[in-house]
């Protein structure tokens, strides 16, 4: 028998029985992870970025067959077919709608009006303090420990920021694995937490073993941040292939970004036009280089080498700090029963206050 609802802000918005997300990653977070995720009682987040159109709705309809839990679309609100995947959202029931960027305005007003719940990720107080005020029910907040694309300040210090500025739930996310770091997130005064890198190192994860077994043979000081791959900064594990980047000159690395812009075109089914278009969107209000733009073609296609194909020689590894930390890949199920099981434990070891 499952344990009792652990009843937070994020549960009652989502109608999930416990305060844990698995987070939208791409190549990684397709039906099975998500469904496993939901049926254990925790928010599945479904990466969208690295599918079609068609392959996104086919997703869905997938998850809704494996499951009735309440689940999330993870988007890019600056993808030119951004409006096609929120009517896929909207048509199909999916509860929540994450985003790693801010969604505008008149997106989640749309959203929020077709009843999905709006939950951006955020890297920065001022972020949140932005997409707050324009709807959004939630945020994510991820400190620099989290794996992919992150920032410097860490969890512990950007948390507390955005709990204090906002008046929405607030997810904490980089550096969590256990019932005690969720605890410890409700002590800062978040809803619940956010998790990438452990629900990628479960049993119901698609990962090759063999990639799951270079996480888990991995120590904290084997998880490296570079800018090698697309310009920005990027949590991953330190490889061979990670060091070869480090050492590309510019032409080496902006010719190998045109190869896998052509290879992430056809593989996402875009245009030229439409990746013009987004690298826009991507570049509007940022300081970024067309270089930079550009090179965000390697993320998804080094990211699948690793992940999908297994090729950790010509691929990448996104990682958060904790895979330092994880030593074994249980089921979804088994994960969230076990820090649940944890999170009480602690609550119940700490010292009375009266």
């Amino acid at each position: 028998m499952s344990p009792a609802p652990f009843a937070t802000a994020l549960t009652e918005l989502t109608g999930v029985r416990y305060p844990i997300v698995q987070t939208g990653m791409g190549w990684v977070a397709g039906p099975r992870l998500v469904s496993a995720s939901a049926n254990a009682g925790a928010l599945g987040i479904l990466a969208s970025a690295t599918m079609t159109v068609e392959q996104l709705h086919a997703a869905v309809r997938e998850v809704k067959s494996r499951t009735d839990a309440p689940f999330g679309v993870n988007l890019r609100a600056d993808a030119g077919d951004a409006g096609e995947r929120v009517r896929i959202i909207i048509d199909e029931g999916v509860k929540v709608a994450s985003f790693a960027l801010a969604p505008s305005k008149d997106l989640i007003a749309r959203l929020k009006d077709a009843g999905v719940v709006v939950i951006p990720s955020i890297g920065a107080r001022r972020h949140a303090e932005k997409v707050a005020a324009w709807g959004a029910d939630a945020v994510m907040v991820q400190g620099g420990e989290g794996g992919g694309h992150t920032g410097e300040v860490a969890t512990t210090v950007l948390l507390p920021q955005v709990v204090d500025a906002v008046g929405i739930p607030v997810i904490a996310a980089g550096g969590f694995h256990d019932g005690r770091g969720l605890v410890a997130a409700l002590a800062y005064g978040a809803a619940g937490i956010g998790m990438g890198t452990r629900f990628l190192l479960t049993s119901d994860s698609t990962v090759p073993d063999a990639v799951k077994a270079k996480y888990l043979a991995a120590t904290v000081k084997d998880v490296t941040v570079t800018t090698q791959v697309d310009g920005l900064p990027h949590r991953m594990l330190r490889t061979a292939m990670v060091d070869s980047l480090e050492r590309s000159g510019r032409a080496a690395s902006l010719l190998r970004a045109l190869r896998h812009a052509s290879a992430f075109r056809k593989e996402s089914g875009a245009s030229w036009p439409q990746l013009v278009r987004d690298g826009t969107a991507m570049k509007h209000g940022k300081e970024l280089t067309w270089s930079q733009v550009l090179l965000a073609a390697n993320t998804p296609m080094l990211l699948k080498a690793s992940l999908v194909e297994g090729r950790t020689d010509i691929g990448v590894m996104a990682s958060g700090q904790v895979a330092g930390l994880i030593e074994d890949l249980p089921s979804c199920s088994e994960l969230v029963e076990r820090i649940m099981d944890e999170a009480r434990a602690t609550l119940k070891a700490l010292p009375d206050p009266s």
